[in-house]
């Protein structure tokens, strides 16, 4: 038997009028087929874009049964004690839901400016983070010693509930792929197309075999944005215009708007190279789009994604 598709939804911002409409469409979701939930974060923004762990931990009281992610968080922004602890009090208290992705964060990120910070480095930075979060998640006492972080017998309690936590990396450069084989349990592609997805799941796959250290099969995932029923025909893509045409192209190649046909073959495009988890985030503007788009993707997608 192949390995079966997943399919979760993601919030990219946040169209409900009020966490009461929140909780509804929660609701929906957790009598539904889809199998998680997941946060974008955004460091400084304009739009609603509340504070990943935070949401999570509401939206862990709010269910028993989805699980609950974040795409991705930007970890040169925590502090990696902090947020070790955050993460394991959240896998506790979800009884075991937890699906934390981190990323390095993108150079040119209007976070670095926005807060005085320089980007440089960052990788490195980030390699000690993730030593620092694995180890105290495993471990009873951590005693670590890096250019940037510094631990003495140092602990965290409770850990995980999940053993081991499973850590997914974001991003698709030499450095991410080294840090999936190195700490990851999974990978989460950035926006890219099936081929360019497809080209780093090979080589993490590659790196693995290297290194010894295998990352599941169905540990590979990738996001989408989709809108169905009748309304997509004469919607807009919120990307047609955009002026510069290699960033159009690839946000174009992640969406998918029309029937169900077309998600379903957006989706078997990724199946095809080794993507087997989803996350897919609505085109919506309001709740009651949410809960449309949502009911929609549960009746008439999720039935067929793991068809041949």
């Amino acid at each position: 038997m192949g390995v079966r598709i997943g399919i979760g939804l993601g919030l990219g911002g946040f169209p409900f009028e009020s966490i009461a409409a929140f909780r509804g469409w929660l609701d929906r979701c957790e009598a539904s087929s889809i199998d998680s939930i997941w946060q974008s974060d955004r460091v400084v923004s304009r739009d609603p874009a509340f504070e990943p762990l935070a949401l999570l931990a509401m939206i862990a009281g709010a269910t028993r049964r989805l699980k609950l992610g974040t795409n991705a968080i930007v970890l040169p922004f925590r502090d990696p004690i902090n947020f070790a602890r955050q993460c394991a009090t959240i896998d506790q208290l979800s009884d075991g839901r937890l699906l934390p992705t981190v990323a390095v964060g993108q150079g040119d990120g209007p976070e670095w400016r926005a807060t005085g910070r320089s980007p440089k480095g960052r990788g490195e930075w980030v390699d000690e983070a993730l030593e620092v979060m694995t180890r105290l998640w495993r471990s009873e006492s951590v005693s670590f010693e890096g250019r940037h972080h510094s631990l003495c017998e140092a602990s965290i309690s409770p850990r995980p509930k999940q053993d081991p936590l499973p850590l997914w990396i974001g991003g698709a450069s030499a450095g991410a792929i080294r840090r999936t084989v190195r700490f990851g349990n999974g990978w989460l592609a950035p926006l890219q197309s099936a081929e360019e997805a497809g080209a780093t799941v090979a080589a993490i796959r590659a790196e693995s075999a290297r290194a010894r250290r295998p990352i599941p099969d169905d540990h590979y995932g990738a996001t989408i944005l989709f809108r169905l029923g009748p309304s997509a025909g004469t919607f807009e893509s919120p990307f047609a215009r955009i002026p510069d045409p290699a960033m159009r192209r690839r946000f174009e190649s992640v969406q998918a708007i029309g029937d169900a046909k077309q998600v379903l073959d957006r989706l078997r495009a990724f199946r095809a190279v080794g993507i087997t988890k989803f996350i897919a985030i609505p085109l919506a503007r309001s709740a009651e789009e949410m809960h449309e788009q949502t009911r929609l993707l549960d009746a008439e997608v999720l039935p067929h994604a793991n068809e041949a």
